[in-house]
């Protein structure tokens, strides 16, 4: 599940980095840009809002992973075997352009000192600052961003690279300082994902094939480097006092600490014991079980240790059980639709949760992007030419989760799935549901979570009153990974992060060529002409009214195709923070996520 929240973050979170030209003509060149409208911070503002600018510099933050697997093997997080610490990337590699935390689709310069989006959308130019250095002190040039690029094309990395930038043509040097990306077509959304992209020094493992670059020193330009490492222990970052962006505004107030050590421990009990130890400073919570009932303790009693619930305005993000559909009887969509019918997720919560959670509805909740109600007449154009393709409760009500309170109770929606099941061919006979062929539906669920179990339990006892066997598969960190990789699993659990901007990274979620690529994002095995129209849509989109069409059209699609069974979401950051050590600005930006928001803002008491 993190493994897909990690992913998701690192490539739509380049969404964010920036905008283009703001429907002008003129290609002028500019400093910051946004994706609608106007950037909330004009042409030299001092910093964030969000940031303390006199922040004091000194002092450690330590924390925990924010991986499943907190452990590693690498130091090169951009190629496709072995983990990398948590953190690297974001810590350490600076990008052409940087997003604020309390807006969506809006970015500033950072290693660009400006930005040219040309009139026809067909290019976007950077120039880069004189001033951009990387670690060992040598300028960041052109030729650095286009090494960096190529590599990322190339094929020792993820195939959701070569997905995210399937639409741009090429890359060419005008200059030691000026790159320019070249696009298919014209796509609002392309500056933003370039802008976003990691950018490293050449003569980081110089003269070796990009997939033998594993344990060699990174060298990029962010604020931090690698320090003291413990393998199996900790890694601890320090901040580079000679960081080349710390006076820019977009830097102002952030990178407070000197050293970030990120510990690693052997399971969920372990860290939580650890916590109220007083091994680290801080932690956010998933569990909402630890949360009510195991965050507690004489560090608590003094103050020291400091539960918070921090509000955010984030997506919901479409946390859910993914049905791999490339699998008999999962290609059938009465079956899918069955499946999760026998979820009743008001009891799981009630019982399980706490009351914590609510439930997600559909890709884009919390989001203009979300769809309600019927589909209006721009949906519909977008919709109609593919009806005979698409499920006909697309062109109704938007999708809504199977409920079991109020006018609607269990019983009821094991019947509606008993007809579901009966249509599809299945009948029960012999203490299980069979086909045709008198054989049983058999299910895996394959996870590697420690409280997996325990959370598909209520489910797997539903099921069972429909004559179907779903066996709970636990397996290791290394082989869940490869299973993924191979799209060999049934049914599996998902944590997608969300955005206010989705675009050309859903084409790895659920774009057919995904579906057939090893190792890409589309662990549902969606192949569909119509999605693969409306992504493109989204970044081809001249107006906002027409993004808004196209993301509410695919969210109905792939909601009513029933690959996905939603799970739940919390609309705040549940963390235990060390009160004694750390402090953090009176206000968390909406747009932020918990560990990030820490890492990059507070600071050393």
């Amino acid at each position: 599940m993190a493994r897909l929240a990690a992913r998701l973050r690192a490539l739509a979170g380049v969404v964010i980095a920036a905008g283009v030209t703001c429907g002008a003509v003129p290609a002028l060149a500019a400093s910051a840009y946004a994706l609608w409208g106007q950037p909330k911070y004009p042409p030299g503002f001092a910093h964030f809002d969000y940031v303390n600018p006199d922040a004091p510099k000194g002092g450690e933050l330590r924390l925990v992973s924010n991986l499943r697997v907190s452990t590693f093997d690498k130091y090169n997080p951009f190629t496709l075997r072995g983990t990398a610490p948590a953190y690297l990337s974001s810590l350490m590699f600076d990008t052409l352009l940087t997003g604020s935390l309390d807006e969506t689709g809006s970015g500033y310069g950072l290693l660009a000192e400006d930005v040219v989006v040309a009139p026809d959308r067909l290019s976007a130019t950077f120039r880069l600052r004189p001033e951009a250095r990387f670690h060992d002190g040598r300028p960041v040039l052109a030729a650095d961003v286009k090494h960096s690029y190529d590599t990322l094309m190339g094929p020792h990395t993820s195939p959701a690279y070569k997905t995210l930038l399937a639409d741009v043509a090429g890359m060419d040097v005008l200059g030691d300082r000026t790159v320019r990306y070249r696009f298919r077509l014209p796509n609002r959304e392309l500056p933003l994902i370039v802008g976003g992209l990691p950018v490293f020094s050449r003569a980081w493992g110089a003269g070796k094939p990009f997939d033998q670059v594993v344990m060699d020193t990174p060298i990029g330009s962010g604020p931090y480097k690698i320090g003291t490492v413990r393998f199996g222990k900790d890694i601890t970052y320090v901040r580079d006092p000679n960081y080349w962006a710390r006076d820019l505004p977009v830097r102002r107030g952030t990178a407070n600490f000197d050293r970030i050590t990120v510990k690693i421990y052997k399971d969920n009990t372990a860290r939580l014991e650890a916590l109220k130890a007083g091994e680290f400073d801080l932690m956010r919570f998933f569990s909402a079980g630890d949360w009510a009932r195991r965050v507690n303790g004489k560090r608590f009693d003094t103050g020291e240790l400091v539960k918070a619930e921090f509000r955010h305005s984030l997506p919901t993000g479409f946390q859910s059980y993914v049905l791999n559909t490339r699998r008999q009887p999962l290609d059938d969509i009465r079956v899918r639709e069955a499946l999760g019918l026998a979820m009743d997720y008001e009891w799981m919560n009630r019982q399980m949760f706490y009351g914590a959670y609510q439930r997600v509805q559909g890709l884009f909740g919390n989001t203009a992007c979300a769809a309600q109600g019927a589909p209006d007449a721009d949906q519909l154009a977008l919709l109609t030419p593919w009806k005979a393709r698409l499920p006909p409760a697309v062109f109704g009500p938007a999708y809504q989760a199977p409920r079991t309170d109020g006018d609607r109770s269990l019983r009821d929606n094991l019947r509606q799935a008993q007809a579901l099941l009966k249509s599809a061919g299945w009948q029960y006979r012999d203490g299980a549901l069979r086909d045709a062929q008198g054989q049983p539906m058999v299910l895996e669920y394959l996870d590697s979570a420690e409280t997996g179990a325990r959370v598909v339990t209520p489910w797997i006892r539903n099921l069972e009153k429909l004559g179907i066997r779903l066996r709970f598969r636990p397996v290791d960190f290394a082989l869940y990974q490869e299973r993924l990789r191979k799209f060999d699993f049934d049914i599996i659990s998902i944590a997608y992060g969300g955005t206010h901007n989705p675009g050309a990274e859903y084409a790895d979620l659920f774009g057919s060529q995904a579906a057939r690529t090893d190792d890409s994002g589309n662990f549902a095995g969606v192949s569909s002409p119509a999605v693969d129209a409306l992504i493109a849509r989204l970044g081809s989109a001249s107006t906002q009214p027409d993004f808004l069409a196209a993301c509410r059209a695919l969210d109905r699609v792939i909601s009513h195709s029933h690959v996905l069974i939603p799970q739940w979401s919390a609309s705040t950051h549940r963390m235990v923070y060390n009160a004694w050590r750390l402090a953090h600005p009176a206000q968390m930006p909406p747009y932020a996520t918990g560990e990030d928001w820490a890492i990059d803002t507070w600071w050393s008491r």
